[in-house]
């Protein structure tokens, strides 16, 4: 066998010139210099740098700050007009971006920790609007929210009732696009103060001209706090209801029932009017009942779904509901392809940061995907990272 040695300057990753050729032409990195503002007259790099740094990172197969400088600065040195950052530098940019961390006590004495970073959700926001994932004249969108454990061994991550430390971050989505992320820690409960969680997020949307015409949650925003802010916000919500005894007693004398096959399992659905909450206005409540294989005590399992949309059938409101599922890829997404169990921090506060600089990050990819996907026909926008790495950026270039 003959090696022969080459002085020329291979690129291992060369779909990188594309993808940041296409990220740079929408003018991303400016936006974000503009809403994140300057690091001073003496900074050698920006806001901008950051985030593009790691956007560049993820999509060589990086996982961390560290593999910038120690595995792929030789590459990311031929991309036009970037310099790549020390890992120092990108870790000591995203302190600064960091937001005072707010700790209250309940009620019952249980300490919580809670991280708001409004600077960091409007970017998240505005990019997704500039980049055209999401539009103000486009009055239909649906509306997720959901609190996602993240285990993790941090200084001050705190138990959670899933019996590991870790945060319990809430986040918003629209179409599986993140669009407010609010950080808090493993043992806070996620009805506490959910209802001034979700009107900033809904606030954020609403400064950006994103109107939310449906809202789904599940049972943890099953609360008379939570209800008002999302009725107030979107035309239509449908949110999982917690099973209470009256409710129940109600449910068991219902006769009429509609058998419907629902994702290969038969079920019953019907639909009563309830007042939860001892209020005295009524919602919609479309009950599912299923058969109980061990058929120890009552013969059927129920499940309650309130609505103020009584426009569509029972099994509408059920199939729409259950298409929550995405929210369930979504960080799926988030925590293997996008880092969020690699938090690089100590604290709750920069951590904050980190979730949703990787959240932009993440829908900068998917802008990637869905723009090339319509020159390629070997690049579907449904590509996860990995997929695209290997069909797209591993391209030898010189």
């Amino acid at each position: 066998m003959k090696i022969t040695y080459s002085s020329e300057k291979i690129n291992s990753f060369g779909g990188i010139n594309f993808a940041d050729h296409i990220v740079r032409n929408a003018s991303v990195y400016t936006t974000i210099d503009k809403t994140l503002g300057g690091r001073g007259v003496k900074a050698e790099y920006s806001y901008s740098d950051l985030i593009r740094s790691y956007l560049l990172m993820v999509l060589c197969g990086g996982e961390c700050a560290e593999d910038i400088t120690e595995h792929l600065r030789s590459e990311l040195a031929h991309v036009k007009g970037f310099e790549v950052c020390s890992a120092d530098t990108l870790l000591r940019m995203q302190k600064e971006l960091a937001t005072k961390k707010d700790t209250t006590v309940s009620k019952t004495g249980i300490e919580h920790d809670f991280n708001i970073n409004m600077d960091m959700n409007k970017l998240l926001v505005k990019l997704a609007v500039q980049t055209g994932q999401l539009s103000p004249k486009n009055d239909n969108y649906i509306f997720d929210y959901d609190n996602q454990f993240i285990p993790t061994d941090k200084y001050d991550s705190k138990r959670s009732y899933k019996h590991a430390d870790g945060y319990f971050p809430g986040i918003a989505s629209i179409g599986n696009f993140p669009v407010y992320i609010e950080n808090r820690n493993g043992n806070s409960n996620v009805k506490y103060k959910q209802d001034e969680t979700l009107k900033r997020a809904y606030g954020v949307l609403g400064e950006n001209g994103i109107k939310v015409k449906h809202s789904r949650m599940d049972c943890g925003s099953f609360d008379q706090s939570v209800v008002p802010v999302v009725e107030a916000n979107s035309k239509y919500f449908y949110i999982r209801a917690q099973r209470c005894a009256s409710l129940y007693d109600m449910v068991k004398n219902i006769t009429y029932w509609e058998t419907e096959t629902i994702g290969f399992i038969e079920y019953q659905v019907t639909s009563i009017e309830y007042a939860p909450f001892g209020w005295d206005k009524t919602y919609r409540y479309v009950i599912t009942r299923e058969k109980k294989v061990d058929k120890q005590g009552d013969d059927f399992t129920y499940r309650a779904i309130m609505t103020n949309n009584r426009e569509i059938t029972d099994l509408e409101v059920v199939e729409f509901y259950n298409d929550r599922g995405d929210s369930e890829r979504l960080f799926d997404e988030m925590n293997n392809d996008f880092l969020w169990k690699k938090m690089p921090f100590s604290f709750l506060h920069e951590n904050t940061v980190f979730l949703i600089m990787m959240a932009i990050c993440r829908n900068l990819y998917h802008f990637l995907t869905d723009f090339i996907s319509k020159k390629l026909d070997f690049i579907k926008p449904t590509f996860r990272l990995k997929k695209f790495i290997f069909r797209f950026m591993v391209v030898p270039s010189k």
